[in-house]
Order: C-alpha cells, then structure tokens, then sequence
C-alpha cells in the first residue's frame, strides 16, 4: 500500500532552514564562529493563533431520565463511537500516530487532532504543519496522485461506491476493496459492541436497531437498519453510527465517512416538534418555481426530534461540528419513508451562547440586535434539516438523481437548497399560525447565523452554501453594510431574496447542470474582501469559530 503522505519532521529551533522555518545567518565577522539567530517558527505562530478559535465545551446532560439499563448501555455505545473515530482517521490522515510523533509543539498537536490531520478545515484546508502540502481531495479513499480523469476511465464495477475504497493492485491496476473487508477487525469489534448493548436494551425499537446496525457494520449493508432506525419511536437512547457523509470525498463526493453521534433523547421537545413534519406535502406544493420541479411528494413517516449528545466521533467531530442531523441519506429511502431530522439541542445551545450572540453585537446592527433569539436560531436549523425533504431528489432531464448528476457538486448546493428552503418554511409556517414568533427575529438571526458559518472557509460544503447565499442577498439588497461595519436586515427584500434564490437553486439541481453549478461556485461561493475584513475582526475579538468538546464516559460519570 503507498502511503498518501510522508510524515515531515519538524525542523529543530537551532538548525539552519531556507524554509519557513527558522533561519541562519552570517554575521560576516572574519572569525570561523557563526552567529546562530533564532526566529520563531511562523507554522507554530499561526497555529498559536488559530487554535483560539475553538471554544471548549463539555458536553453533558442529566442523565436521571435514563433507565438502569440505559446507563449500562451508554458505555457500550460511546467505546463503538471510539472506533469510528479511530476508522475515520484512517480515512482522513492514515499517517497520524507517525506525523504526531513528529510534532513537539504541544499546541500543533492539539490542533492536528481538533482538525484529523495536518490541515486547517475552517481555512480553506491550509496546511499548519511544514512539508505536507495540499490536501488530496481524494483523501485516501483513492491512490495518492490520482486524477479524476483515471478514475473515471477505469473499468471498475464499484467505481462510485459509497463503501468501498480505490487501490492499485500488484500490477497497477485500479481494483475496489470495501470498507468491510478493509477495516474488518475494527468493525467486528463495533459489531460486538451494538450487539452486547442489544442484549441489554428494554426498547423493542432500539433492540432491533442496535442488531441490524451491527450486522450491517460488518457486511455494508445499511438499508435494513436504515429502515429500523427510522421506525424507531418510544427510545430514550440513541446511536447514528457508520460511514454516512460523503464530504470528505472532494474527488467524488462518493464515498462515505465514518463517524457517530451517542444521543439522549428530549422527550418533551420531540413532542413539540412532531407536527412539523406533516406540513411537508403543503409546503412543497407551494414552492416558488415551476410545477415540473415539485411534482415529487416528500416522506412524512418518520419524525423530528430533539436530543442532547453526549459523544461526538469521526466526520461530524472535524472542524466545525454538527448541530442537526437528517438522516438517512439514500434518497430512495427518503422518497418511501422520509427521513429523521436530530436536533442537537445542548450543542445548539452551546454555539449561540458562546459563538452566535458575540457575533451579532460585532457585527449585526444595534437597532436588530434585538431580534437575536436562540429559539429562532433553533427553528431556522431545525427547518433548515426539514427542508432536505423538500424540492427535488431526480432530475428532470433523464440524468438520474441529483447526488448523482452533480457528482462533487451536490453537496454544497443541497446544503444551499437546504438553509434558503428552511427560512421558506419558516416563512410559510408563521403566516399559517403554525409557528409562533416575530419573522423579523428568525430574519435578522438567519442573517447572523450567516455570518457565524461563513467563517468555516469555502473548502467546506456548509461554508460554500452560506457564501452563495450571502452574495445573492447582497446583490438583491436583502441587507446592507452600514458606515459603522454592521449589517442591517431590508425585511420585505429579504423575503423577496429568498424566493429567487430557493428557485434557482431547485432550478439547478432539477436540471442536474452539473457545469452551471461549477459556475455558479466559482461566482458565488467567494468571500468578498470586505467581508473579510469583518471576519477578521471578530478573530481580533478572540469570537470563537467553533466549539471542541470534551467528552467521554469520564465527563458524563458513568463506567
């Protein structure tokens, strides 16, 4: 197997360095003693200074809603949770152990595990540690050095697989290996792990959930225990575990990453939230583009729920981290059955106390910092995993479905249709009495919320979506910059913006134009210089980015 990186070693603050380094010179005294001078290493500077961006949280919950059998359960679920952590850094950085065994600066270590190797994910993937270069955008789920271009003329049956990866075989030939023959000891511990907390489970539900997961670990196929988890509806516990998100995928946005979030259900919020879900068929009909892109009629059988997470692993734990969830991703799954929106509650809680309201007096103006509510921000993500559901799922023209027609295009676009749809929702839902509250709340928040994503970068798929939105607003109108550096909401051209731009998008992906797409990026998903410059105040501020959690059987007290 050739490995995707070599692991760099870290100059030594006294050796002699042309790189970015440290550096010697000459004093050019006529003596055969040379002056040594020491400069910082300007990688270890900018790490110092970009590991502030994180706030620390800890992540917890009372767990006295949990029966005696759920708390024997937990460990069970977070020791599984582990291993897809584990599995997605063999994903992501397979080299870590040597690369960290490399590094002495304590704080790039700290960093290369908060970003799952040696590139920084809420800047554009810039590498922080000498030597690495670029991140591949195949990761290692395709040979180090291979061009789209081979890979789309081999002759592989798997080529596009979600679970499976890319090698070349002793004669260099381009063969497919899936993930369960890949990381097969790995996944047979997982395995074991669901399958003891099945024995212990009292929730039929969860019981059955917890077997056919297990199975499906070890086998990569998810469909049965897809369908279960969503019949799932009485449990208090919960697990989302496997290879799911394809954001890692640059190449493709094919194959899926490993990851898990351990969940404790809110019983009394998912009751509140229930009734959403059969608005949906409504609301689609509504939709403001032509009837021959909404002809499709969304799943309502499943729910929308509310939790608190005790355990983040692998993808949604890189970077900036999830706060909601709709799963599952197959889309035809989705078309029968509908998906389970998660919402992260604590976690939700935790990114608009320590991240949302700061930014908002930096950079929202005085007169609508008023407007700043979390509810609102909860509604606009929660709707934000709702719209998923909404729009178009096959393309029009005969070019399959969406995921497929737009290939490493889908996922930014989809995460675009998703934020505008759900202010549409929102939008929709208070005019008919379903939604309490002022629109100039969810408004002047959604505006904030904007800004508070944008600061992911453009190299992340959230990121690009929220650019693309931010432009086509401004250029709408639907805010203004003011001479003090604040943004102020224009109400009626808000609501006028979103419209247009929900309509070109589900324009787009019904088309399945993948090139228009890669135009619409190159245009839209951009930080403007100004921008730029408000970003780079709330960084003076010290306004933390994102949140890193601590977290574990230690934090929550149980063994």
């Amino acid at each position: 197997m050739k490995k995707l990186y070599k692991p760099i070693l870290f100059v030594s603050a006294i050796a002699c360095s042309t790189s970015l380094f440290t550096a010697c010179r000459n004093t050019g005294k006529p003596t055969e003693e040379k002056v040594t001078v020491v400069q910082k290493d300007s990688l270890t500077d900018y790490v110092a200074n970009r590991l502030p961006i994180y706030e620390r949280v800890k992540l917890s919950t009372n767990l006295n809603q949990l029966s005696v059998n759920d708390r024997k359960i937990l460990p069970l679920l977070i020791q599984a949770a582990e291993i897809m952590d584990e599995l997605y850094w063999k994903q992501a950085y397979p080299q870590r152990d040597s690369l960290l065994a490399t590094i002495k600066d304590e704080k790039t270590r700290e960093f290369v595990n908060i970003n799952y190797g040696p590139w920084d994910r809420l800047n554009n993937d810039k590498p922080f540690v000498a030597g690495v270069g670029n991140k591949p955008e195949g990761a290692s789920f395709y040979p180090y050095g291979t061009t789209k271009e081979e890979i789309e003329k081999a002759e592989l049956t798997d080529k596009y697989g979600a679970y499976s990866v890319v090698k070349k075989d002793s004669l260099g030939k381009f063969i497919t290996v899936p993930y369960h023959v890949l990381f097969a000891s790995e996944l047979q511990r997982a395995s074991s792990l669901l399958k003891q907390a099945a024995l212990i489970a009292e929730d039929a539900g969860l019981k059955k959930y917890l077997n056919l997961r297990a199975d499906a670990l070890v086998t990569d196929k998810f469909t049965a225990s897809d369908y279960a988890w969503l019949d799932m509806k009485t449990n208090g516990l919960d697990i989302i575990i496997g290879p799911i998100e394809n954001y890692e995928d640059k190449l493709f946005n094919a194959r899926t990453s490993y990851e898990a979030y351990v969940l404790i259900k809110d019983k009394e919020w998912s009751k509140r939230l229930a009734k959403y879900v059969k608005l949906l068929p409504e609301l689609q009909k509504n939709l403001p583009v032509p009837a021959k892109y909404k002809t499709e009629t969304p799943g309502t059988d499943s729910e929308l729920n509310a939790y608190d997470v005790v355990y983040y692993a692998g993808d949604c734990n890189a970077g900036s981290k999830t706060i909601a969830v709709n799963l599952p991703n197959d889309e035809k799954i989705q078309q029968e059955k509908g998906t389970r929106r998660s919402q992260l509650k604590n976690a939700m809680q935790a990114k608009f106390d320590k991240i949302l309201l700061p930014i908002s007096r930096e950079l929202i103006d005085a007169d609508q910092q008023q407007y700043i509510k979390f509810d609102a921000f909860f509604a606009n993500v929660m709707f934000h995993e709702v719209a998923h559901g909404l729009g178009i799922k096959k393309t029009i023209t005969g070019k399959g479905f969406v995921r497929e027609a737009l290939k490493e295009q889908y996922s930014w676009l989809e995460e675009g249709k998703a934020d505008i749809l759900g202010l549409y929702m929102v939008t929709g839902l208070l005019k008919k009495g379903e939604l309490q509250g002022d629109i100039k709340s969810y408004y002047t928040t959604f505006m904030a919320g904007i800004l508070r994503s944008v600061r992911f970068g453009v190299s992340e798929a959230h990121g690009k979506a929220n650019m693309q939105c931010f432009n086509y607003f401004a250029e709408k109108g639907a805010f203004e910059r003011t001479s003090k550096g604040t943004y102020k909401v224009n109400f009626e051209k808000f609501a006028s913006a979103m419209n247009e731009l929900s309509a070109f998008i589900i324009t787009l992906q019904g088309n399945g134009d993948k090139a228009a797409v890669e135009k619409t990026q190159k245009e839209k998903a951009v930080i403007p210089a100004t921008l730029q410059q408000d970003l780079d105040r709330l960084t003076r501020k010290n306004i933390p980015v994102d949140v890193v959690f601590e977290q574990g059987v230690d934090v929550l007290g149980v063994k």
